[in-house]
């Protein structure tokens, strides 16, 4: 399931704003890899919040795939921190 913007949840609204939701699902991959298989990916990993966190803000490609992930500079680490402990914590 996408998570779309509501209420006051701002990781929901940080997902819509920065487009988050056009690539990726919780459950399901679109363009982009599942939240929950990212987290899968990263359970083991005690720093994964904090590489997630650049990778969100800088891009990546070769991950998952051949598909790009964008760079997001105008987010901030703050911010981006908070979204990548977000998708970690999606692993169930």
């Amino acid at each position: 399931d996408t998570l779309a913007a509501g209420g006051g949840d701002p990781v929901a609204k940080m997902l819509d704003a920065h487009a988050c939701n056009g690539c990726h699902a919780v459950d399901r991959k679109l363009v982009g890899p599942a939240f929950r298989d990212i987290a899968a990916k990263y359970a083991t990993d005690a720093g994964a919040a904090a590489r997630l966190a650049a990778k969100i803000r800088s891009g990546s490609v070769g991950a998952w795939g051949d598909a790009p992930m964008p760079p997001n500079p105008k987010l901030s680490e703050a911010d981006a921190l908070a979204l990548a402990r977000w998708v970690i914590e999606r692993r169930q």
